[in-house]
């Protein structure tokens, strides 16, 4: 009968929870000596607010709610970047002896992102209702995904979350900051690029039709260069919102179906993987991403088998992705890591001989973990690298497009000139 009654009474203050949701105020007010005081904190009204902040020596003054921002900041996306400090804000405050329900109490008072700061809010209100955080994770699969909610689950059961959480903000920064310099090797030359392209349609419509009435005067045949670009201005002024449609219908067909259409994707990150230099890269960062994330699974505690599905999602290319799902059934069959990597025949040499120096010396995660560490270095110096070479080649493309164009719209006036002089 006490059970069912103390059952009874964690319902409804649940329920009052669920009634009562947090909200932001912002106050001001005065301390004992007299000194202006300022700030935001979460309550359930304005009372209770001015209460607490009594209890603390606080005179209230002003305590009204937060107001919501006009423009952008309500619809505000998580990055990934915050759920990666968000991880080491928690790891490092657990880690200090704070409870977690304090701790996500902190947090989620300093995020200026009010998405971010609702997730939080609603993780300790979870949490506090008596679910695990595994629990109360599982209810953002976006934000946390199946990796993050495993570790947090093998930590919980183990006892030791605040070093599991330590190690998930390691992993989630390391890979953050691999995606970054990727993303960086990629943009700066397909921007330049889009700006040539930009620059040379505007040429082709505005400039050389200006050009072309002057050559008409001339009463001269125009150069066999020249008149490819009057002629590739004509078709350009004629034709130039068809152009646009099919750039812009290409570029919405192709990301339509490489998010839902998985042969697509997988054709592509295989043609990805075969491009000069970029197909290094990115093999090189696929291999990082597997061996950080089996190494930080394994860690933690996940079963090998249970890890390789896991790992799986996480390497960032499908035929990666297909590969460690064999790896995973050979596995699960009786074979040795090291084994079912050699038969994929996607992994370098040293990765397997890594892994089975791994395995023999029950050192497993700290080998994956140097693997990791080495093919990330590769991905820097190669990104690097790239950025170098990549300079000099968009220049060159710049100067052969637009120079081009400019050069030959003044081939008639210097063949003018020459028969003139």
């Amino acid at each position: 009968m006490a059970a069912t009654k103390a059952v009874a009474k964690a319902k409804a203050r649940n329920a009052t929870r669920t009634l009562n949701p947090l909200e932001t105020f912002v106050w001001q007010g005065t301390d004992k000596r007299g000194t202006s005081m300022k700030g935001e904190q979460q309550a359930k009204n304005a009372n209770m607010l001015r209460a607490e902040l009594r209890r603390q020596g606080i005179t209230p003054k002003v305590v009204k709610p937060k107001p919501k921002p006009l423009f952008g900041g309500a619809g505000r996306k998580i990055t990934a970047k915050e759920i990666a400090i968000f991880a080491r804000q928690l790891a490092t405050m657990m880690k200090s002896g704070v409870p977690i329900v304090q701790s996500l109490e902190i947090i989620a008072g300093g995020q200026k992102n009010p998405k971010m700061a609702e997730m939080v809010n609603g993780l300790r209100a979870d949490i506090s209702g008596g679910s695990t955080i595994y629990e109360a994770m599982s209810k953002y699969p976006v934000q946390f995904d199946e990796l993050f909610r495993n570790l947090v689950r093998a930590g919980e059961s183990a006892g030791v979350l605040e070093t599991v959480l330590d190690t998930i903000a390691t992993y989630k920064e390391n890979t953050e900051a691999l995606k970054g310099k990727i993303k960086k090797a990629l943009f700066y030359p397909v921007m330049v690029i889009a700006v040539a392209i930009l620059v040379s349609a505007i040429l082709l419509i505005f400039v050389v039709p200006q050009f072309e009435a002057v050559f008409a005067n001339f009463g001269a045949e125009l150069p066999a260069f020249t008149q490819i670009i009057v002629n590739a201005s004509r078709l350009m002024v004629a034709w130039w919102w068809a152009a646009l449609i099919i750039v812009g219908g290409s570029i919405f067909a192709a990301i339509y179906f490489f998010k839902r259409s998985p042969r697509f994707q997988h054709f592509v990150d295989r043609m990805i993987l075969k491009l000069p230099v970029i197909g290094q890269i990115m093999h090189n960062a696929a291999i990082a991403r597997f061996a950080r994330t089996l190494a930080t699974t394994f860690k933690a505690g996940v079963p090998l088998v249970e890890a390789l599905e896991t790992v799986a999602g996480a390497t960032g290319n499908t035929v990666y992705e297909k590969a460690v799902h064999r790896i995973r059934e050979d596995v699960s069959v009786g074979y040795q890591v090291n084994m079912a990597m050699k038969q994929v025949n996607l992994f370098p040499h040293m990765v397997v001989q890594m892994a089975a120096i791994g395995e023999e010396a029950g050192a497993f995660d700290t080998m994956m973990f140097k693997v990791a560490e080495f093919y990330e270095q590769e991905v820097n110096n190669a990104v690097d690298a790239l950025a170098s070479l990549i300079e000099p080649m968009i220049m060159v493309f710049i100067g052969v497009v637009v120079g081009g164009m400019v050069i030959g719209m003044y081939l008639p006036i210097f063949k003018l000139a020459a028969v003139v002089g």
